[in-house]
């Protein structure tokens, strides 16, 4: 599979002439591409009530995320990913996030910046304790993330995580497992692993009373759980997918509304046509309009049989 077929490609992360010195980091090029497209969207004025709630929600998102860049090392982050529509927006965030965080070295302004110049030395607290901070560790080249496939994945669902494991530069483990050892395996083969960005929402089950941060229950493995976009609503989360052309899963646009496995997931009810139009796709042998269509939140799971 070349990539993703919907809206646009992911921007391209390298360019035709050779560097002059080191290769530049693909994943900082890439994102910076995607703040540059995020930051136009904010800039940009619309009527439109949806986009204009997905820029405040944007907005809400980037501290979540700065925050959280605040509080740990690139290493220690990492991201649950299945390829869903919720985890691919929290996915162009942190890209879009990380270029403005005062807490990474830039690779650019590493490798171009000159020497600073000899100072005398001082010997008030400020300058020592100056002296003594660490730098910031330097722009990652790919960002961790976890894999958990359910026990009868959809072909299209791994297809597309594989594209976007290679367009966005992932770091990527994938388990087979179910989700508490699939979790104390992974954070044992990475112990450096603090926290956790996941894309849960707050109309998603157990989503009701989470917060920004929250520690994992008693009982299982123990990291931090980061939820940037847990209230965002299901318009808004296609209003931004849409909006800056991001690719998304294909299943989508066959009627499915949220990803499970094969065996307990199916084409939206909700958005069953009765004869064929121009915008809906077949699947199960029945006409289904595209995913973005639906606007209530309350019948985003009529298609999950849990």
């Amino acid at each position: 599979m070349a990539g993703p077929q919907n809206g646009s490609a992911p921007p391209r992360t390298n360019g035709t002439a050779a560097a002059a010195t080191a290769a530049p980091n693909e994943l900082e090029v890439l994102c910076r591409e995607l703040k540059a497209k995020v930051d136009v969207f904010l800039d940009t004025p619309t009527e439109d009530e949806v986009l204009n709630s997905v820029k405040n929600q944007i907005i809400v998102a980037r501290g979540v995320i700065d925050e959280a860049l605040r509080r740990y090392r690139p290493d220690e982050l990492s991201l649950s990913y299945n390829g869903g529509k919720d985890c691919l927006v929290l996915l162009i965030l942190i890209l879009a996030s990380l270029p403005s965080s005062s807490c990474l070295q830039s690779s650019t302004s590493a490798t171009q910046s000159s020497p600073p110049l000899q100072q005398p030395p001082s010997s008030s607290p400020a300058a020592s304790a100056a002296a003594d901070k660490p730098p910031p560790p330097p722009f990652p080249t790919r960002l961790q993330a976890l894999y958990i496939r359910p026990a009868l994945p959809f072909a299209e669902v791994d297809e597309f995580v594989a594209a976007t494991t290679a367009a966005y530069h992932l770091d990527l483990t994938t388990s087979d497992q179910a989700m508490k050892p699939a979790l104390t395996a992974y954070l044992r083969e990475r112990p450096d692993v603090k926290a956790v960005f996941v894309g849960t929402r707050r109309t998603d089950p157990h989503g009701a009373d989470l917060t920004f941060f929250d520690e994992t229950d008693a009982g299982w493995p123990r990291f931090m759980r980061v939820h940037p976009v847990i209230d965002w609503h299901y318009r808004e989360v296609w209003g931004f997918i849409r909006a800056l052309g991001i690719p998304y899963c294909p299943l989508y646009d066959k009627g499915y509304t949220s990803l499970g496995g094969t065996d307990d997931t199916h084409p939206n009810p909700a958005l069953k046509e009765g004869d064929k139009t121009s915008s809906s796709s077949k699947a199960d042998g029945q006409h289904f309009r595209p995913a973005y269509e639906l606007t209530e939140d309350r019948e985003e799971r009529l298609g999950r049989d849990r």
